[in-house]
């Protein structure tokens, strides 16, 4: 039986966007035949203390779960801290998890582990594939995270580079990922498009989903700009911030934040400087069985990416909010991976960070168009069910790591 390990940080029952990912892939692969196993921190997202079980058995796939340190994401060098004792003990559990002609598939939390991966995998036999959720270290380095534009940044570049030429695949989330792979000189035989996804199955728009969360919200009757998720560096929330104040007077809108983190923290602290507590509800993550739900509440959902992102990141929550037929307001590059979507298949709007007028003006006009809204709605779901789904993305993985597993196959023979 060909055996399957899957690296990542998380993994089920925490409930972070690369755990869900990373889990639903691993059971689906488990369900077809496939020893599978995942190698995780005993940490859950949202809480570092956490302290999940070393090894464990869910729905056919075995969890390898390493003691790291537990600093958690508050501040970065105690996330780096956490990331350096991954690294250090993941190599070690790999040895003793993969056999030889294994497919080894690492994400990339923490950054770059692909690397480590490679290293190992040059003993140990296996195939490696890089599952980029984000191309590092150049997001640290126009983020302009400390030493990332010096010496430090061009060796890891160089070993970057080094994993993705020595894997047997690189899967990249978005065309403009795919578009930087090429440019890095990856070959294209070695590089796949594969969307991440959400449960689009059960994930369904209905008429009232929402209306609960509405009245105990108190955001009855009024227009609702969502945001839902985590706020990081590689967002900005100055220009949605900018049009609030230019809206402070208009009773009929409001901004509702789900999500916890530090950036979440400094935009309540700024909204509580700029009195404008009244315009906005913050609420925190919502477990599994809610989310649904409260991504529902919004008549428009806010996404934001830096445009000197583009193509290092693409948003997950996109996914979800088209699951539940609701438009998007991108405040990032107008030509950019989401930009560019929304814009062509009329399922939301695209305003250039800074502009907080064109935001304010916008959610103006918005708020009462409610059929045009409902429409762009409908037009999200559509796109999602046509390009994005799971089973297409699934689909996608089966295929790849089949061709990958009848490679080895073939190799053992001769």
């Amino acid at each position: 039986m060909k055996q399957i390990v899957f690296l990542n940080r998380f993994f089920r029952p925490d409930e972070s966007a690369t755990s869900q990912l990373v889990s639903d892939l691993a059971f689906h692969l488990a369900g077809t035949g496939y020893d599978v196993h995942a190698i995780a921190s005993r940490q859950r997202y949202d809480d570092p203390r956490a302290d999940l079980a070393a090894l464990e058995t869910i729905r056919g796939v075995t969890i390898h779960r390493i003691a790291t340190t537990r600093f958690g994401r508050a501040m970065l060098i105690g996330r780096g801290l956490d990331y350096l004792s991954f690294y250090a003990l993941v190599r070690r559990k790999l040895d003793q998890v993969a056999r030889p002609g294994a497919i080894v598939v690492a994400k990339t939390d923490p950054p770059m582990l692909g690397a480590v991966a490679m290293r190992a995998g040059a003993a140990r036999r296996y195939l490696l594939v890089n599952w980029l959720q984000d191309l590092y270290p150049e997001v640290a380095m126009r983020l302009g995270v400390p030493f990332m534009n010096g010496m430090l940044g061009a060796r890891l570049l160089r070993l970057r580079d080094a994993s993705l030429e020595a894997a047997a695949a690189n899967v990249a989330i978005g065309e403009r990922m795919a578009a930087n792979l090429r440019r890095l000189g990856v070959p294209e035989d070695r590089i796949r498009v594969i969307p991440n996804w959400c449960e689009d199955e059960t994930v369904q728009p209905t008429p009232d989903q929402g209306a609960a969360l509405r009245r105990a919200w108190d955001l009855e009757g009024r227009f609702v700009v969502g945001y839902s998720g985590n706020l990081g560096r590689a967002h900005e929330f100055e220009t949605v911030l900018g049009a609030a104040r230019l809206l402070s007077s208009e009773a009929g809108i409001a901004f509702l934040v789900v999500g916890s983190g530090p950036k979440i923290e400094e935009l309540a602290r700024r909204v509580a400087e700029l009195r404008l507590q009244a315009l906005f509800r913050f609420m925190p993550y919502q477990v599994e069985e809610t989310l649904t739900e409260a991504l529902s509440v919004p008549d428009l959902h806010w996404i934001s990416l830096k445009p000197e992102l583009e193509g290092l990141i693409v948003p997950s929550k996109f996914y979800r909010i088209a699951a539940v037929g609701r438009p998007m307001l991108i405040i990032g590059a107008g030509d950019g991976e989401l930009g560019t979507l929304v814009r062509r298949h009329d399922c939301g709007f695209v305003v250039e960070p800074g502009n907080a007028k064109a935001v304010a003006d916008l959610l103006t006009r918005l708020a009462g168009e409610p059929q045009s809204l409902r429409a762009m709605g409908k037009a999200a779901r559509a796109l999602l069910d046509a390009q994005f789904s799971r089973a297409r993305a699934l689909e996608g993985w089966r295929k790849l790591i089949g061709e990958l597993a009848s490679t080895v196959a073939r190799e053992a023979v001769t």
